[in-house]
């Protein structure tokens, strides 16, 4: 065993006395050492509930005659850091996390892990981590969030509160009912319950078979979610048996697939980013080409919160992931036959799954045929930008307007709050990559508010920041190479013309080449100057939005 580096042999009586200090028994210290990183913490509620599936994950590795011990890594939740300087940590959160795993389980020669996440960052920087280690490693995902309910109207963080503000500061609505959208919009612990960035990425890894089937959309106050805990700790110990490695389960099959059911559910323009940087962790070619080639082959099947009033808890009732991908596979639409931590083959799951369509669409009836996100190319995005196509109307599809440009979002939100934001605007907000932010913070707040003044139709937001899962409307992302890399999105001016066109996959600014290229000669870059602490470290090793956001 890998734990034997620690306390087999005459040479480690100290590390075996430390050990026992521990109150393992002689017994244990012969069973193999199982991690469980714990992404638990109070701050955040997709993990506030993490300590009750601890308990069940440690049965289950007991259980199967392992030695469990817990540790913990940091989480950050994406929607209190959200709207100021704390969302500047949240992407770069993702190499701390990453980070945290490999330290403790390669100073400890721990054997195998069981990686305890729900919320945005720490999923992909746990999955960074088991590839990047490639020791025997399994997933649980902590579980969706109940849905809000307040006077027979049901409640979901984005539309009842990010948006609601919005309605609020229009005067749609009431302070009271702002007041009591905002404390039932989130009723319990899990994560936030439409198919943000968390819920994303945890169907995501489900699909290239990292957790147990039904892991993703099980409840995260369920009996069930307890039972995938103790099965992901009894499977581990497996795992660690048959030395069944990460890097033979996140292949570029799986994580192509991965990409497949991202682009029929129109998950978060974050995923993109994620699998990236997983891809490169694993040494396996997938590009930004990958998702641009699949979108024009794969249709959007389901839609859920907040392109639509159906949630996580929908998606559970309707067959969850083995439902989705059954419809997929059905579909020919390119699922590979991949088999993940739970020795089942895709083609076992899906011949086992119920399926509820009318929830689920069959590729042959889709709700859209265009895929639920795209990306774009064009002289302001000539690396590419992504959007999340699901959470716009057909008829929003091409766009021109005149460019309104921001120095970062809390200039913009200043905009949009004193109603300085008009039909027709094109926002453009630079110096929020993830050098120049840096960070790559999300917009949430400015889409939200846009969307709540009842603007979401007639403006259109670009940036070479991110935006939640959450966001929906006209919004173009990740434009790279970003401002502080010298990208065009840097050079633009007020009233400089801008075409989107999704149907073509371009965005460009009107303007002709030997204009931009006088302005990008004349161009010196804004670039926020931190000198000290994580963050500064993290500006000078970060590479482009393009590449996943990685740190090299």
């Amino acid at each position: 065993m890998r734990s034997d580096r620690i306390k087999k042999g005459i040479d480690k009586v100290a590390q075996r006395s430390l050990l026992y200090s521990t109150g393992i028994s002689k017994n244990q210290m012969n069973s193999m050492f199982i991690g469980i990183a714990s992404a638990f913490t109070d701050l955040v509620p997709g993990h506030s509930g993490m300590r009750d599936l601890e308990r069940y994950i440690e049965r289950g590795i007991h259980s199967g005659g392992g030695q469990a011990f817990i540790f913990g890594v940091p989480a950050i939740c994406d929607g209190i850091a959200m709207g100021h300087e704390g969302m500047r940590y949240s992407l770069p959160s993702r190499e701390i996390i990453a980070d945290c795993v490999e330290s403790v389980a390669n100073a400890h020669s721990l054997d195998g892990l069981v990686l305890l996440t729900n919320c945005d960052k720490i999923t992909p920087g746990m999955l960074m981590a088991a590839v990047r280690l490639n020791i025997p490693c399994i997933v649980l995902t902590a579980g969706p969030m109940q849905d809000g309910h307040c006077e027979n109207q049901s409640l979901t963080l984005i539309r009842s509160t990010f948006e609601a503000l919005g309605q609020y500061k229009s005067g749609k609505i009431t302070q009271e009912q702002l007041e009591k959208m905002e404390m039932n919009a989130c009723p319990g612990i899990g994560s936030c319950q439409g198919l943000y960035t968390a819920n994303t990425m945890a169907c995501l890894t489900e699909v290239m078979g990292m957790s147990l089937p039904g892991c993703a959309t099980a409840a995260a106050v369920s009996a069930k979610k307890r039972r995938i805990a103790f099965e992901s700790g009894l499977v581990s110990v497996r795992l660690v048996k048959e030395n069944l490695l990460p890097r033979s389960i996140v292949t570029r099959d799986s994580i192509r697939n991965a990409i497949i059911t991202d682009l029929a559910l129109g998950g978060s323009t974050n995923s993109v980013l994620h699998l990236l940087a997983i891809a490169n962790e694993a040494e396996v070619d997938v590009t930004l080409e990958d998702f641009d080639e699949l979108a024009a082959k794969i249709p959007q099947i389901i839609k859920l919160d907040p392109s639509s009033t159906l949630t996580m808890t929908d998606l559970e009732h309707a067959g969850g992931i083995p439902a989705t991908l059954k419809n997929l596979v059905c579909g020919n639409l390119g699922i590979s036959d991949t088999r993940g931590v739970s020795g089942l083959s895709v083609s076992e799951i899906t011949g086992k799954a119920w399926i509820d369509n009318t929830v689920i669409k069959p590729p042959s009836e889709p709700i859209s045929q265009r895929a639920g996100l795209a990306v774009l190319y064009g002289n302001i995005a000539p690396e590419g930008a992504v959007i999340k196509t699901s959470g716009i109307e057909s008829d929003c599809y091409s766009f021109e307007g005149r460019a309104r440009v921001f120095n970062g979002e809390d200039e913009a939100m200043e905009a949009v709050n004193n109603n300085l934001i008009k039909a027709g605007d094109v926002v453009v907000i630079k110096n929020e990559g993830p050098r120049g932010g840096p960070g790559m913070r999300e917009m949430l707040a400015v889409t939200a508010s846009i969307v709540g003044k009842g603007l979401g139709r007639e403006v259109a937001l670009i940036t070479d920041g991110r935006f939640s899962g959450g966001t929906r409307g006209l919004c173009i992302g990740h434009i790279a190479p970003e401002a502080a890399a010298g990208g065009v999105i840097g050079i633009l001016k007020d009233g400089d013309p801008i075409k989107i066109n999704i149907p073509d996959k371009a965005i460009d600014v009107e303007l002709c080449a030997e204009e931009i290229e006088k302005r990008q000669r004349e161009f010196k870059p804004d670039v926020k100057e931190i000198k000290k602490g994580y963050l500064a470290r993290y500006a000078k090793t970060v590479t482009s939005a393009s590449k996943g956001a990685v740190c090299c």
